[in-house]
């Protein structure tokens, strides 16, 4: 991109107007990292809850060596829940092996859900087997979401090994925990989950058979 458009977009990044800041964040999707994370600091800590958490998702899409030291203090260190689980859901996006320990400790120590929820979903992005058995504890959450982050994180890292404690949801009332259920078995090749993938792929709600489907024929190819 030419220096004189980074100029422009920078000047939009500092305009009062809230549209003009959040046309400006969109048009760095083009733009390299390097020349990139400078201009997502600058709205950083923008008065805007929407801009911040367009911004922080930003730093996740561009690494450089800055990124992740700013998403880590935000995760650590921001009073605004909302911005601690942006964080934690970007460090996901960077696939830096440095985010594990840190989103390990948002898991356990936050007080938010969303934070909780936000950093087990990016430990299954991180594909770290070492997330297991966070990912275990975290199926016993009373919040249903997280339920759904682990059992999905748990098919991200492929842990064959957690079968047994997944398929109590196969009877979940909340049909989004049934579906991913069904896409966690798809990388888990046992006989268990192709018995269970089979139940599933005649579930009354239509995205929980299909992705039952998807996933006997991504087993069938073993591909799981």
């Amino acid at each position: 991109m030419k220096i004189s458009e980074l100029e422009q977009i920078s000047a939009q990044l500092e305009s009062k107007s809230t549209r003009d800041r959040m046309l400006a964040l969109v048009a760095l999707r083009d733009v390299s990292p390097a020349d990139a994370v400078p201009l997502i600091k600058k709205v950083l800590y923008d008065e805007s809850i929407q801009i911040r958490s367009m911004a922080i998702f930003a730093l996740g899409l561009k690494p450089t060596e800055e990124s992740f030291p700013l998403l880590l203090n935000l995760l650590v260190n921001d009073k605004d829940y909302g911005a601690r689980a942006d964080a934690a859901g970007a460090m996901g996006y960077l696939c830096d092996p440095r985010a594990f320990e840190p989103l390990v400790r948002a898991f356990y120590e936050d007080t938010d859900w969303l934070v909780r929820f936000s950093a087990a979903v990016s430990l299954g992005n991180l594909k770290d087997p070492r997330a297991y058995d966070v990912l275990i504890k975290a199926l016993d959450s009373q919040e249903i979401v997280l339920q759904q982050a682990a059992i999905a994180a748990l098919g991200e890292i492929k842990a064959v090994e957690a079968v047994d404690h997944i398929l109590r949801f196969a009877q979940a009332e909340d049909w989004l925990v049934r579906q991913r259920l069904a896409e966690a078995l798809g990388n888990m090749p046992t006989p268990k989950s192709i018995s269970a993938l089979k139940y599933l792929s005649k579930d009354s709600h239509y995205q929980v058979a299909e992705a039952a489907r998807l996933s006997l024929q991504q087993l069938e190819k073993g591909d799981g």
